[in-house]
């Protein structure tokens, strides 16, 4: 006769309610808290649909998952896991573990922008119970898995902000934001059933009175260990306890409890939904989820549950899904675990493995696996439908495992030796001072901090304290602690790797194409590359693809070392470094926006074009980029046309120096590669030119606009002058521009002039004596050198000012005294420093021009400022030869009609004597005859 439900856990019922009555003084709050948790479990249990609860890279749950799949074989599984990631498990097995499932938007619809790009992780490591159900029902015939949390749209639907609260800070078993870490970038992670409080005050309280560090080290000591040789009807109430205790106990926030309770209907609701669909059996089925979520109170629990759950529809955003490379040191950053637990579970699972006889499942295929001739047998038809399992016969496993005191595990000295002297050894090739006498330290105190923690046998965390302990002193030589290296003993960060049958099209495309660098780009680390263009032509594709990449991929992912690519010029010789193993996160990411790199390049450069905050800066950048990386003229054209358009309602100058740069640099490439200049970059001048004279007056006097801007702004306006005419500009426009220009900081002011007299308003003479009383007016003399920081900007549109600017810090440092000079001297230097470092260059050269190249010549050497400056004459000898030359024009008249057309000038012979007529020309026309003059003297 078996027992009912009710009456399976009466007893543990029972003796809980005692004693809340009394440690808590009267039966009030804990013990409906108690009696809570007993019938949770019994409700759970009591279920005919199997629920099997699962903690997250728990070798416990793991090997418990093993037997129990061995045991009773179900036809269909029911995986708490993102529905829309099912079509990518079974690329697992191309796949070398840890991996994650991700799902990726680019382009989002529905949510806000500045969430964009969205992007949910699901890690995988084989030390996990979801795998070990993955493998099964993949492998196995007859076996169907279904996936029935939550989508990964979903997963942003439910999220109250963008910073990912959404899901609760405490339980990483829902969906939370991430750290950034190396291979899962800033993703959401969704993980099965990681037990955690929901609280610090409990944790803090477990972790006190357990003599434990952290939360991964609580549950190895508490929960692990024991669990780890447990049946299947103990493993599975204890864990059910567990989840509904952190459960029962977490703070009563509305919104995580909402989060909670509707991720339970929506699966619940899937899985009935699938049970009426195909008429399975639920005694054939095994549900498998988090702990925490197995031991849930809503109506929508159970094949019997309510269906009054509605499941709202995704939002228009095109989700895409791949496999990308984990490792346990990003699992343990992104879900919040001590840095080496994932390494020492995965030493506990195959520790686990071993002792137990359990043979886990793996996927067939599955890099490091052998590869099995023998077919996989199906299952035996019906098997559990002819030996039902009545519901509710478990028995009462919860009292003897509460009561019963923790097994004392034999010390095992051969392995805490093998411990102790392997990380004395990685200790020494790390730099430390190890012996052997620290690994009898390390062993010795391993036992002593297990005893102190009362515990038989010393756990991984003791041996980590004691190696610290007695190995790493005050002092880390190396770039590794002890710690750490105690973590790679355990196991390492293992990294794992996306095969290449399972890489988007994107990725493999990259592979191919760069298969003639003969390179194994799976594999992590650096690798040189050597490109010798010049003899194998054929490596020019490569050459582009590897620039590409350099776009696009992380820093460091393609890293030239010989080359560059400039517009207009064609590579020779590259060498590269490549890390694509090391970053193959970043490129599958890349194969979720396109089938190839020219196509995510291109729809990069359009997105940053059209951006709203976009710049004519950041859109020149693009034009220069599409036509470097692609060489596609129809792409460059549709961008430099939206170039145009952003300069034109830009009401700032901040952009000015880069737009300068770019255009300077486009319109050489199109001089020399085109034909005819593009008619957008025509307009752009054109309208650039209108547009900066418009801005000029108001940039002088501005306070957010830098000295350097509005030099830019000049240097548009001086530099691309000729073309802007040529196109219908009119240069009465800059010099009205430059009047209504009234600068009142010294170092525009030296800018304003510097203008002035390249328009010729403002002699050189008028420009020298305006220095030379700023240096006399001592009043002024603090700021001279913002004047000179002026005039060194000023180089960039008027580069023939270069000449003045040594004479203007020349004549300050022969004038000042030293009383003057000596204090203003680093205000000098950090002014030239600062704001003229790239004009450097052009300052050296002129003063090389100017001065004595000899120290003995310095003596009696004389400035060309100070020599005189007379206005120049023609001698009598020219005036002489010249009118020597009229009979030369006389006897060919036609010349000098054709020479005074090309000058401009109207007119006729008055008279046939040479002389007179000669004389009146050269006294209407002297520059006329000095030109001829010199025309004559050269040939």
């Amino acid at each position: 006769m078996t027992a009912t439900p009710e009456a399976t856990f009466t007893a543990l019922r029972t003796q809980l309610q005692d004693a809340a009555s009394t440690f808590a003084d009267g039966p009030a709050a804990l013990e409906g808290i108690l009696r809570g948790i007993v019938d949770d479990v019994e409700r759970a249990v009591s279920e005919p649909l199997e629920i099997f609860p699962v903690c997250h890279h728990s070798p416990a749950s793991a090997i418990a998952m093993a037997r129990r799949l061995r045991e009773k074989q179900p036809k269909t599984i029911y995986l708490e896991l993102c529905e829309d990631m099912a079509p990518l498990l079974t690329e697992l097995r191309n796949c070398r573990l840890p991996v994650a499932v991700q799902s990726f938007a680019s382009e989002i619809e529905g949510f806000p922008a500045d969430w964009a790009p969205l992007s949910v992780v699901a890690p995988v490591t084989e030390a996990s119970a979801e795998y070990q159900a993955i493998a099964y029902a993949l492998d196995t015939p007859g076996v169907e898995l279904v996936l029935v949390d939550r989508s990964s749209d979903h997963v942003f639907q439910w999220e109250t902000g963008p910073d990912g609260e959404g899901e609760g800070d405490g339980d990483p078993d829902a969906p939370e934001a991430a750290e950034q870490t190396a291979l899962h970038g800033d993703a959401v992670g969704v993980e099965i059933g990681d037990l955690r409080p929901r609280f610090a005050e409990l944790e803090e309280h477990l972790l006190r009175h357990g003599r434990v560090r952290h939360w991964s080290e609580w549950w190895h000591q508490y929960v692990e260990l024991p669990l780890g040789d447990s049946d299947h009807d103990t493993y599975r109430q204890v864990m059910l306890l567990i989840g509904s205790l952190f459960r029962r106990l977490a703070p009563g926030d509305p919104r995580k409890v909402r989060v909670d309770e509707d991720r339970e209907r929506y699966m619940w609701t899937r899985m009935r939904e699938h049970l009426a669909a195909t008429g399975t059996d639920p005694a054939d089925c095994l549900y498998v989820c988090g702990a925490f979520h197995a031991a849930s109170r809503v109506a929508e629990f159970g094949v019997h549950g309510s269906d009054t759950f509605t499941i709202s529809p995704p939002s228009g955003t095109e989700w895409r899904h791949g496999l990308i490379p984990s490792s346990h040191g990003a699992i343990e950053a992104q879900f919040g675990l001590a840095a080496g637990s994932v390494s020492i579970a995965a030493t506990e699972w195959a520790k686990n493995v071993r002792r137990t006889g359990v043979r886990p499942f793996r996927l067939e295929g599955q890099a490091g696996t052998r590869k099995s001739t023998r077919p996989r047998k199906a299952l035996a038809p019906a098997a559990s439908a002819s030996a039902p399992v009545p519901v509710g016969t478990a028995a009462d496993r919860l009292t003897g495992f509460l009561q019963r005191p923790p097994a004392l595990d034999a010390l095992d000295e051969a392995e805490l030796l093998g411990w102790s002297v392997e990380i004395v050894r990685a200790a020494r090739r790390n730099g430390y001072l190890a012996s052997t006498a620290d690994a009898i330290a390390v062993f010795e105190t391993s036992i002593l901090l297990a005893g102190m923690r009362d515990r038989a046998k010393p756990t991984p965390y003791d041996f980590q304290d004691a190696a610290v302990t007695c190995i790493e002193k005050d002092a880390v030589p190396g770039r590794r602690d002890v710690g750490r290296l105690v973590e790679i003993m355990m196991g390492g960060d293992r990294v794992g790797q996306v095969g290449y049958d399972a890489l988007p099209p994107l990725a493999r495309d990259v592979h191919d194409r760069l298969a003639p660098l003969d390179l194994k780009l799976q594999q992590r680390g650096v690798q040189r590359a050597l490109l010798d263009i010049a003899s194998r032509p054929e490596l020019a594709r490569c050459s582009d693809l590897l620039w590409m990449l350099r776009r696009l991929l992380p820093q460091g992912a393609a890293r030239p070392i010989m080359g560059e690519r400039r517009l207009g010029e064609h590579p020779i010789q590259e060498s590269w470094d490549l890390a694509l193993g090391t970053h193959q996160r970043a490129l599958i990411e890349l194969g979720y926006e396109g089938v190839s790199i020219e196509q995510v390049l291109e729809q990069r450069l359009r997105r940053a074009a059209y951006a709203p905050q976009a710049t004519a800066a950041q859109v020149l950048e693009a034009v220069e980029d599409a036509t470097l990386y692609l060489r596609s003229r129809r792409l460059a054209d549709e961008l430099g046309t939206r170039a145009l358009e952003v300069l034109a309602s830009e009401r700032s100058v901040d952009g000015a120096p880069e737009v300068l740069r770019r255009v300077r640099r486009l319109l050489a490439h199109y001089r020399t590669a085109e034909p005819v200049l593009p008619p957008w970059i025509e307009s752009f001048v054109k309208t650039g030119y209108a547009h900066y004279c418009t801005l000029l007056p108001t940039a002088f006097t501005d306070d957010d606009a830098t000295v350097r801007q509005v030099a830019a702004m000049l240097g548009f306006l001086f530099g691309m002058e000729g073309l802007a005419l040529s196109l219908g500009c009119d240069r009465t426009q800059l010099e009205l521009a430059l009047a209504q220009s009234h600068p009142t900081e010294p170092s525009r002011t030296a800018l304003l002039w510097a203008a002035q007299t390249h328009l010729g308003t403002l002699p050189r003479t008028a420009l020298r004596e305006r220095c030379a009383e700023l240096l006399g007016n001592p009043l002024v003399v603090p700021a001279y050198p913002r004047y000179l920081s002026g005039f060194v900007h000023a180089l960039e549109p008027v580069p023939g000012l270069a000449d003045f600017v040594v004479e203007a810090v020349s004549n300050a440092f022969a004038r000042l005294p030293d009383s003057v000079l000596l204090p203003w001297l680093p205000s000098l230097i950090g002014t030239l420093r600062a704001g003229g470092a790239e004009h450097a260059p052009l300052l050296i050269r002129e003063a090389g021009r100017l001065f004595p190249a000899r120290l003995t010549e310095l003596d009696t050497w004389v400035p060309p400022w100070r020599l005189p400056q007379g206005p120049p004459r023609m001698p009598v000898e020219s005036a002489a030869s010249t009118a020597a030359g009229l009979p030369l024009l006389a006897a060919h008249p036609a010349t000098c009609d054709a020479v005074a057309a090309l000058l401009g000038c109207d007119g006729t012979w008055e008279s046939p004597d040479v002389g007179s007529s000669g004389a009146a020309l050269l006294a209407r026309y002297p520059r006329t005859a000095r030109a001829l003059e010199a025309l004559r003297a050269v040939s």
